[in-house]
């Protein structure tokens, strides 16, 4: 799939702004803080429907505007469409202008992997990073997975707020049976989902990783983490820590807390390995993902770089640009670089993207 163009009204530092792109490889360059990255933010908006780096969605509205509006014109094998976004006190989507009723609607329509320099805390951060890494992967390919997470995490908020009433006011803890019954239930089938998919990238790890390290020296693996494997044992691990969780006032297991590991010649990348393996291991990852999205699309996703070539030495950037024949890109950088005759480059300077 590509993106067509994008159309872009008082959305961060930008007025009014039109982009046709190149249905290969699109060079976005510039000087920091003039606006290369609020084009990668505005593919991401109308593709998970939220920003990748805003906490609030009016931190998207140019400054003393009152709303903002992004719409992106996308072509798949099979059909084309649009997807618009319109914040102003709140957010709203639409999908062929067609008003959506929720988020979830939106997601999955348009197809992306983003590469950007903080994706190195996937690695070296706590399981929270990599936790959101799948199920951001997992809900843009299946439509059910967001809604199972979202119902997942409404039953843990109220079996916490039970928890404190239990140890604030008393209340009888045999109630807890009925959350407990339900985060089981949901657990266990986000862990199927979570599971597939690290099997998933665990079938492509190795070959990805000996032809960006050009190197058969190095052995990776990848290890989901979870103390629990069914239903019945979720529901077991609830009840055995129930009195632990009165006392702190959160569920303290759960599919919540569940974690992927990555490994190096049978280490921890997050712990042993050297800056350069670390970098190496999450451009591993990204290009596990590329690939798994295009199997389960059929079509080949949007790759969004955001300032990471500056990341890559010079032979982990060959490497990684043989990884990514076929896809249309969106590369933004400080510096022109000219990487083939199919690729379009633009120059941004205080909210004006031109094609140069």
């Amino acid at each position: 799939m590509h993106i067509k163009n994008i159309l872009l009204e008082n959305f961060r530092n930008y007025d009014n702004q039109e982009i046709e792109l190149n249905e290969n490889i699109n060079i976005i360059y510039g000087n920091n803080a003039q606006g290369k990255t609020n084009i990668i933010e505005s593919v991401f908006l109308c593709a998970y429907g939220k920003s990748f780096r805003a906490k609030k969605d009016q931190e998207l509205i140019k400054f003393d505007k009152e709303n903002c509006k992004v719409e992106v014109s996308y072509s798949k094998i099979d059909r084309e469409g649009t997807i618009k976004a319109e914040i102003r006190d709140k957010k709203t989507f639409f999908a062929n202008g067609v008003k959506q009723n929720k988020i979830s609607d939106i997601i999955g329509k348009i197809n992306i992997v983003i590469f950007t320099p903080d994706d190195i805390e996937i690695i070296k951060d706590g399981p929270q990073k990599r936790r959101r890494f799948l199920d951001m992967m997992i809900s843009s390919l299946r439509p059910n997975y967001l809604h199972l997470l979202n119902s997942y995490n409404k039953i843990l908020e109220q079996r916490n707020n039970y928890l404190r009433q239990i140890k604030l006011e008393n209340k009888n803890p045999s109630m807890l049976d009925i959350w407990d019954e339900q985060l089981s239930e949901y657990s266990f089938k986000i862990f199927e989902y979570r599971k597939y998919f690290v099997d998933k990238i665990s079938n492509s790890i190795e070959d990805i990783h000996s032809l960006i390290t050009k190197s058969g020296k190095e052995g990776i693996k990848i290890k989901y983490i979870s103390n629990s494997k069914n239903k019945e044992s979720f529901l077991e691990n609830l009840k055995k820590s129930r009195t632990v969780d009165i006392k702190k006032g959160f569920t303290a297991t759960g599919v919540h807390r569940d974690d992927f590991m990555i490994y190096i010649n049978s280490r921890p990348v997050s712990i042993f390995g050297s800056q350069g393996q670390q970098r190496t291991a999450i451009l591993t990852l990204k290009l596990c993902e590329l690939k798994i999205v295009k199997e389960e699309i059929g079509d080949t996703p949007i790759l969004l770089l955001d300032d990471y070539m500056s990341e890559l030495d010079e032979n982990r950037r060959t490497s990684f640009l043989e990884n990514i024949k076929g896809n249309q890109v969106i590369i933004t950088c400080t510096d022109r670089i000219d990487l083939e005759n199919e690729s379009s480059i633009y120059y941004v300077e205080n909210g004006i993207c031109k094609k140069v």
